[in-house]
């Protein structure tokens, strides 16, 4: 597998930090950038741009909300590029200063099918202000497929860079990956494609594979896999699935070792039978997150039968 146009954009800290509210030192952060500057990775998320009016500063990381100082404290002009996630409606557009006076390459525009519109908006501001702008298509697995289309024509006159799939919910599998890259890269003409993927069900990197295989340009991963539940694709097994020499996965294993495996014993993301569930009920993991933190005598299959009650309701 040798395509040089594939890109690989790593969100250790941005998702990893799903699992801790983004409460990471900056000499961890620092470590992370610095080592996959030198693995190769051409861009690296640092967190979210999030709106301090909505959200309460004491109860956060700064990588809930990427203050430019915080970010120069930890990141450094080189090839690998800076970029931070903006939520539809969680984010002050006063916020995003242009880019000439940033650290910041690529605002990532996180958005449901229903507010296009509003992801639109967003996405043309940052773009106004001079950053590259990917627009992350969340839980496309609960799209309906009329829905999703409609979304899809509203982006292709735009002057993004890129929109990504996202499998939120880790409830994909490889030949709705192919459909749905294949409909993205019909309906988007001169876009490039990413791809973004759960591991509920040990599908991450094979769907990963699957959408490289089929045409996409970037594709995500996370050092160690880290993530909000099930976490994400392992990004040392992405540098290794390239095959190609401008990537470095030695000092990717070095961040594994010195501080990834650690702290999953703390946070405990990964594969679990509850994030298996609600990935194969295409459920947002947050029941599953909840059973996890313990204080209950619940078995497996009660929670499952619970999971399907929820379901049918």
């Amino acid at each position: 597998m040798y395509r040089p146009e594939i890109k690989v954009l790593d969100c250790t800290i941005r998702d990893g930090g799903l699992m801790n509210n983004w409460r990471f030192d900056k000499a961890m952060v620092k470590a992370v950038f610095d080592g996959l500057v030198k693995a190769g990775v051409d861009y690296v998320e640092l967190g979210y741009r999030a709106d301090k009016k909505q959200f309460s500063v004491d109860d956060f990381g700064p990588w809930r909300f990427c203050d430019e100082e915080d970010l120069r404290e930890v990141a450094y002009d080189c090839a690998t590029k800076v970029c931070v996630m903006a939520d539809v409606d969680r984010t002050d557009f006063n916020d995003i200063i242009p880019a000439k006076d940033s650290i910041v390459s690529l605002y990532r525009v996180a958005t449901y099918v229903k507010d296009m519109d509003k992801a639109i908006e967003l996405g043309n501001h940052c773009k106004e202000q001079g950053y590259a702008v990917s627009v992350n298509i969340m839980a496309i697995s609960h799209a309906l497929e009329q829905d999703l289309d409609q979304a899809l024509e509203k982006l292709a006159p735009t002057n993004f860079d890129y929109v990504f799939v996202v499998d939120s919910f880790g409830n994909m599998t490889p030949i709705q990956i192919e459909y749905t890259v294949h409909k993205y890269a019909a309906m988007l003409p001169g876009k490039e494609i990413g791809i973004h993927c759960h591991n509920n069900q040990q599908l991450a990197f094979g769907n990963t594979i699957e959408a490289a295989l089929k045409g996409v340009t970037c594709v995500d991963g996370s050092v160690y896999g880290i993530g909000r539940a099930a976490g994400n694709c392992p990004l040392e097994l992405i540098l290794g699935f390239l095959n190609n020499p401008k990537y470095d996965v030695t000092p990717v294993l070095d961040l594994i070792e010195e501080y990834l495996a650690p702290l999953k014993k703390e946070l405990k993301w990964g594969y679990e039978i509850p994030y298996a569930l609600t990935g194969m009920l295409n459920m947002h993991p947050r029941p599953a997150m909840k059973f996890m933190k313990g204080g209950h005598d619940m078995s497996l299959r009660a929670f499952h039968e619970e999971l399907v009650d929820e379901q049918d309701v």
